[in-house]
C-alpha cells in the first residue's frame, strides 16, 4: 500500500508541479486569496471530494471519507497556505501588490494536493480508518494594522491571523489531529526534518503618538514634537535589549507607518507598529510592558501622549517530537535522509501553527529543495523533488500511518496530547488580548 502511495503520486507529478509552479506565479496577500483558493477547489472537485470554499473568507476544504469510517475513526486535516509574503523585489513579485511566495507556500499546497491524489485512489482510501480533510487556509503571513482594521470592517473577526479566525469560525471542531510542513525554517542539512521545534510567538501593538504642531523655524518650542518622542522611546528600546535574557529568544520589531508630513510643521502624530517575539507567553508580556514603558516615559518628558492599540499575535509554537507515524513515513522513502527534531532545538520565527499546537496535536515536518532566505528576494526552489515531490509523498504516507489498522497510531498521538485552550477558552483570550 505504501507503494502504492508513492507510485500515484509519481504517475501525476507533472500535475502536481503545474498546480505548484501556476500558484507560485500568481501570488495573493491574506484573506485576498481569491484565484488561488479556485484552484485549490477546482482540484479538489476532480477528486471526487466534497468542498466547502468561503471558509474565513477564502478557506477551502475538501473532504475525503474513508472506507472503514464507519467504525468512527479520527479526522485529521491536512493544511497547506494560500498567502504570499509582501516581499516587492522577489523577481515573482506581483508588480501591483509587492507579494510573492517567497516563504514556500506555493510547495506547501502542492504537498497538500499531492497528498490528497494519493489518498483518494480506491485502493489506499478503503484502508483509511478515520476521515481526512485537506484544507487550505488563508493569512499565514502577518497582516498589518491598516489591513486588519479594514478587514474587520468586513466581517472578518479574528483578522491577525487565519488559523485563528478558522479556529474561532468553528473550522477545526471535528480536527483530531493537524498535519501541516513547509520549508526548512531552521539550519537542517537534511532532505527532512521530523517534529515541531519550539518557536517564538508574538504581540503586536500599534502605538500612535501625539505631540503638538507649530511653525519649525518661527516656533518650534511652541511644540511638542510627535517624532522626538518616537525617537527617544526608540533609543530606550535599543538600550534596554540587554536586559532580555538568552533563553527568551526576544526579537523586538518596529514600524514607523507615519512620521509627519510637512518638514516646516512640528510634526504632531507618528503611528508605530511594534511587534514583541519570544519563547513564552510571559515572556512577550514582560517585554511589552517594558516597551509600554519606553513609549509612556517618551511622551511624558515631551509634553505628548500615546495611545495604543493591542492586535492579535500568534501562540509560541509548543515543542512535539517526531510521531512514530511521521518516522515509519519516512522509511518508506530511501535515498532521502531525515533528522528528528531535539528538544533543545529552536526556530525564532513565529506562526499561527502556534496558536493550533495549544489546541490539538500538530504532526508537522519540513523539507529542503530551496535556496536563499525566507522572505528574501533571493528564495528560489532547486530542486522540486525534494522542495515537492517527496514532501507529498511523506504526507501522504503518515496520514496513511496514522489511519491504517484501525487508525492505532492517531488514537494514541491522541490520547497522549494535553491541550492548553479548549476552542471556547482560546477564543476568548485572544478576544482579551486585542480588546479595545
Amino acid at each position: 500500500m505504501q507503494e502504492r502511495i508513492i507510485g500515484c503520486i509519481d504517475e501525476h507529478q507533472k500535475e502536481i508541479i503545474d498546480l505548484a509552479e501556476d500558484i507560485f506565479r500568481h501570488p495573493e496577500a491574506g484573506f485576498n486569496e481569491t484565484r488561488t483558493a479556485a484552484k485549490v477547489k477546482g482540484f479538489l472537485e476532480e477528486l471526487g471530494l466534497s468542498v466547502e470554499s468561503g471558509l474565513g473568507r477564502t478557506g477551502v476544504r475538501g473532504l475525503c471519507t474513508g472506507g472503514r469510517s464507519d467504525k468512527v475513526g479520527p479526522h485529521v486535516t491536512v493544511i497547506g497556505e494560500l498567502d504570499g509574503i509582501l516581499c516587492p523585489r522577489h523577481p515573482m513579485a506581483d508588480r501591483e501588490t509587492g507579494i510573492a511566495h517567497a516563504c514556500g507556500h506555493h510547495l506547501q499546497l502542492g504537498v497538500m494536493l499531492g497528498a490528497a491524489l494519493a489518498l483518494t485512489d480506491p485502493s489506499v482510501r478503503e484502508r483509511l480508518c478515520g476521515n481526512v480533510s485537506f484544507l487550505a487556509v488563508p493569512a499565514e503571513e502577518y497582516v498589518d494594522a491598516k489591513k486588519r482594521r479594514q478587514l474587520e470592517r468586513e466581517g472578518v473577526g479574528f483578522a491577525g491571523t487565519g488559523k485563528g479566525e478558522l479556529i474561532r469560525l468553528g473550522v477545526f471542531d471535528r480536527t483530531d489531529i493537524a498535519l501541516t510542513t513547509h520549508v526548512h525554517m531552521v539550519p537542517v542539512k537534511e532532505d527532512f526534518y521530523l517534529g515541531n521545534p519550539a518557536c517564538n510567538g508574538f504581540s503586536s501593538e500599534l502605538v500612535t503618538v501625539e505631540g503638538r504642531a507649530a511653525h519649525a523655524a518661527v516656533a518650534p518650542w511652541e511644540g511638542v514634537n510627535a517624532l522626538s518622542i518616537a525617537g527617544s522611546a526608540y533609543q530606550m528600546m535599543g538600550l534596554m535589549r540587554e536586559t532580555f535574557k538568552e533563553e527568551d529568544h526576544i526579537r523586538l520589531h518596529t514600524l514607523i507607518r507615519e512620521g509627519g508630513e510637512a518638514l516646516n510643521c512640528v510634526p504632531d502624530r507618528v503611528v508605530v507598529e511594534s511587534k514583541v517575539r519570544a519563547a513564552s507567553l510571559k515572556a512577550i508580556q514582560q517585554t511589552r510592558e517594558k516597551v509600554t514603558r519606553a513609549f509612556e516615559g517618551a511622551a511624558y518628558a515631551f509634553g505628548g501622549k500615546i495611545h495604543r492599540e493591542r492586535l492579535q499575535g500568534y501562540l509560541p509554537v509548543r515543542f512535539r517530537p517526531a510521531d512514530q507515524a511521521l518516522i515509519n513515513a519516512a522509511r518508506c522513502l530511501p535515498g532521502y535522509t531525515y533528522r528528528e527534531v531535539a528538544e533543545d532545538d529552536f526556530n525564532n520565527a513565529c506562526t499561527d501553527v502556534g496558536d493550533l499546537t495549544h489546541l490539538m496535536p500538530v504532526v508537522n515536518f519540513t523539507y529542503a529543495g530551496f535556496e536563499g532566505g525566507l522572505h528574501g528576494e533571493d528564495f528560489r526552489v532547486t530542486d522540486l523533488d525534494r522542495a515537492l515531490i517527496a514532501p507529498a509523498k511523506l504526507m501522504a504516507l503518515t496520514v496513511y500511518e496514522l489511519l491504517k489498522d484501525g487508525a492505532a497510531q492517531a488514537r494514541q498521538v491522541m490520547e497522549d496530547f494535553q491541550p492548553v485552550f479548549t476552542k471556547e477558552g482560546y477564543v476568548e483570550y485572544v478576544r482579551k488580548t486585542i480588546e479595545r
